[in-house]
């Protein structure tokens, strides 16, 4: 969902008539620009990460495949945990469901962000800097029913990582600021785009499909999401400040994107993307032509929503757009059948005390 919002996170869509200046043209379009920028850096570099992820062989960046049923799935589960949001808030104090959002946050904020710029760190560090190699491993059970719950490996570089997110954690736990909240906010998105793989087109159609009607109910039906968006001070959402050019970093006057309009789009095209190498025609021909729709639909909702001024789905525009583009240029192609039958394969995963051929069996049922 996007949607122009005054004031601090969590405060009302808005303001009182006269209670503060309206924000300026200039001010709007660095605004904009600012989230769309925000949105496309996670879905590129996300989607050129899921790609090794896809061939990774260490247990702790195995990607989480989705399949046709989870995404069938998705959109009630979905609806079923906005609508106890809800409730919540209207229930009980919203101070204090915030507190428990704030920790829990804190710390998925703090190990993805560290997961994020792991990468780029590790060009700084010197050639003779001391790595250590360790490894956490939680199991269940014993001899031939052990069963793995936790398998992480990291080293070194991996705990300087973590020391310097915990600083932008600490930093968005006693601040809340705005900054903070979209450095948490990009590290989720893109490892969303990274490390959630959808195991085909049609489970890709199907899961955008899905929240397309979940986005519009939501937001045109009830004000639940609207309501969930501005109580919700976690960093779910990327912000940036209207104001900015009036009120440097202490601005308070967001617009807002939710993470869910970058990383459901996102998903689809790294999907794309791993299509296109598929090929290997030495192309990018639908990574780029739904990189394209991403940006027409984020664009068009943007405008949709500074002309009506009413938080807009963006699913609405970015659904179709991301799904339209791609099948248009496949029909062109006469590529649509490879499209379709394009599989992701991925390592079964082993079920105690079944053979290999069980266990591919017991996979293929489950797509």
């Amino acid at each position: 969902m996007a949607e122009a919002q005054n004031g601090s996170a969590g405060s009302q869509a808005v303001p009182a008539a006269g209670s503060r200046p309206p924000a300026t043209p200039e001010g709007i379009a660095l605004a904009y620009g600012s989230l769309v920028l925000m949105a496309l850096l996670p879905i590129f570099f996300g989607a050129l990460r899921s790609v090794s992820c896809a061939k990774s062989k260490n247990s702790s960046e195995m990607p989480e495949t989705i399949t046709s049923r989870d995404a069938a799935r998705f959109p009630i589960v979905a609806s079923c945990t906005l609508l106890g949001l809800y409730l919540f808030f209207k229930i009980f104090s919203q101070e204090y469901i915030n507190l428990l959002l704030s920790m829990y946050f804190f710390v998925l904020g703090i190990l993805a962000l560290s997961h994020t710029i792991s990468p780029m760190m590790n060009r700084f560090f010197p050639a003779n800097f001391p790595n250590k190699q360790y490894q956490l491993l939680f199991t269940q059970g014993s001899g031939e029913s052990k069963e793995e719950i936790v398998n992480y490996e990291f080293d070194t570089k991996d705990l300087v990582c973590l020391a310097l997110s915990s600083i932008v954690g600490v930093w968005y736990l006693l601040r809340k600021h705005w900054i903070a909240n979209n450095l948490f906010g990009l590290a989720f998105s893109l490892n969303g785009v990274e490390l959630l793989h959808l195991n085909n087109v049609s489970t890709g159609c199907i899961l955008l499909g899905g929240l397309f009607i979940y986005d519009v109910f939501w937001v045109f039906g009830t004000n639940v999401m609207v309501t969930v968006a501005k109580s919700f001070e976690a960093p779910i959402k990327l912000v940036f400040p209207q104001d900015l050019l009036e009120k440097g970093l202490e601005a308070d006057n967001f617009a807002m994107l939710g993470l869910g309009d970058i990383v459901i789009p996102g998903i689809f095209i790294a999907l794309l993307l791993r299509f296109d190498i598929s090929l290997k025609k030495n192309t990018h021909t639908y990574f780029y032509t739904s990189f394209v729709a991403y940006i027409f639909g984020l664009g068009l909702t943007i405008f949709i929503m500074h002309i009506f001024k009413h938080a807009q789905p963006a699913l609405l525009y970015l659904v179709p757009a991301c799904i339209g583009f791609p099948l248009l240029v496949a029909l062109a192609k006469g590529e649509v059948t490879e499209m379709f039958s394009y599989e992701e394969s991925s390592t079964p995963k082993e079920v105690p005390g079944a053979s290999k051929e069980e266990t591919t069996e017991a996979v293929k049922k489950e797509k």
